[in-house]
């Protein structure tokens, strides 16, 4: 831990609390439009930023450090990882505990909140070893349940998620409040001094990590077919992962693919301002499945047509809003198909930030989570005395 690590755990948290098991920068970012609240988090994913904790709380500790903190600190909301994250169930079990032993000592009630969008049933065959596998699962399913039953408010990114949520674990109790906020952003807003974006209309970014399960393979194998449609097409690729060697050697057989490792969020956000169409092909695997898709949510922003497949739970959606869908994740012809379409009859930017709410979904469910308004659960209370 490092110095300031050990002189910040010394003080107690924020009365707001958010419980990440993986920081990126899109939560820094997000933390400087929100109120005050310390950041609990244990690994950085490869995308963080550290000047973007500036200004903010950030704490890393580990499960048993992170429940020391709150058991100390006067909490009124803790936001914990969504209950399915199984990655993360113990850390929030553990949170709980502390909690339960902060009120046993006569401290005020902590209000639990989430925000859930995992689409898939994490307990589902295949998934586990198979040495201990029933014993595991069904130990797990019974933890998320407990978790699960001990949030107050839960807001939902997707439809998808909420059906995912009461399937497998049941709907929420009648102590607790749940609201669908569609995990949709607003329109990117570029800083006043900024020049206004030339857009190349033939231009196709991917970004994110380049692996098997973003559909990395897929894009490269369909490329060629959408350039003998659209010789002129560009493909940008913003990243880095494990497939890199495999993008650069595709860029050095096609004058068309540019690569742009790793860059900085600012430069993101001006290769999207460039690009005419965003493409995500994310791939089904037994342990995950996409949920919203960060790039997906961020071409939104910026006016583009998205071209991904059904696995993001945004997938209904994109669909009734002009968007192109695959529905067979693995068929690099379907997404060549998907992709000259989208180049030949997309959606103009106009229409792309017409349908788009004036405040991110993401932002309006924090706003509700840590808002003060009575929900269920406080009317409940208030009665229990």
């Amino acid at each position: 831990m490092s110095r300031s690590a050990k002189r910040a755990a010394r003080h107690p948290l924020l009365p707001r609390v958010r419980l990440y098991q993986t920081l990126r920068s899109a939560h820094l970012e997000r933390a400087h439009q929100l109120e005050p609240a310390s950041i609990v988090y244990q690994n950085k994913r490869y995308d963080f930023e550290d000047p973007l904790t500036v200004g903010l709380d950030i704490r890393q500790l580990g499960p048993l450090a992170g429940a020391w903190q709150l058991l100390r600190s006067p909490i009124s909301t803790l936001e914990i990882n969504e209950p399915l994250m199984l990655s993360s169930l113990s850390t929030s079990a553990l949170a709980l505990i502390a909690l339960t032993l902060r009120r046993a000592t006569g401290r005020p009630r902590t209000s639990v909140v989430t925000y859930a969008i995992a689409n898939s049933d994490p307990f589902a065959g295949g998934r586990e070893p198979k040495h201990g596998l029933g014993l595991k699962r069904q130990a797990n399913r019974m933890l998320a349940r407990r978790v699960w039953h001990r949030v107050d408010r839960a807001a939902f990114g997707t439809s998808a998620a909420r059906e995912t949520y009461e399937t497998v674990l049941g709907t929420v109790s009648l102590r607790s409040s749940a609201l669908l906020f569609p995990a949709l952003p607003a329109p990117f807003e570029r800083a006043a001094a900024c020049a206004t974006p030339t857009r190349e209309p033939e231009r196709v970014i991917f970004v994110g990590n380049f692996t098997d399960r973003k559909g990395v393979r897929q894009l490269l194998a369909a490329w060629p077919e959408v350039r003998k449609e659209r010789p002129g097409a560009d493909l940008v690729m913003v990243g880095k992962g494990r497939l890199t060697d495999e993008v650069m050697a595709a860029a050095q057989g096609d004058t068309g693919i540019h690569i742009d490792l790793d860059p900085q969020r600012l430069e993101i956000h001006d290769l999207l301002d460039t690009a005419a169409v965003l493409v995500l092909p994310s791939q089904p695997s037994p342990a995950w499945r996409e949920q919203v898709g960060l790039p997906i949510v961020e071409g939104l922003s910026h006016g583009l047509t998205i071209v991904t497949t059904e696995q993001t739970g945004l997938a209904e959606w994109l669909d009734e809003n002009g968007h192109l869908v695959v529905h067979d994740p693995g068929s690099s012809s379907e997404l060549s198909s998907a992709i000259v379409r989208a180049l030949t009859a997309g959606l103009s930017p106009d229409d792309v930030l017409a349908s788009l709410p004036a405040r991110d979904g993401r932002l309006a469910a924090d706003d509700w989570l840590f808002s003060r308004t009575p929900t269920i659960s406080d009317l409940a209370r208030a009665f229990d005395g």
